[in-house]
């Protein structure tokens, strides 16, 4: 398939701005993940500690 210069041109601009969008819901994600994560991560790291308050307690 032969593509004039105009085509050319006009199929590059919608593939640049894909994968724009592509980076930016890619970043948005990757984000998500992250923040998810360290959400996770303090609720575990407060229940552990908890339980060792508790069973510090307990031994007393």
């Amino acid at each position: 398939m032969n593509l004039t210069p105009q085509q050319r041109k006009d199929r590059d601009a919608q593939r640049q701005q894909d994968a724009s969008q592509a980076m930016k819901e890619h970043r948005a994600n990757e984000k998500a993940f992250y923040d998810n994560f360290q959400r996770l991560k303090a609720e575990r790291q407060a229940r552990e500690a908890a339980e060792l308050r508790k069973t510090k307690s307990a031994s007393k």
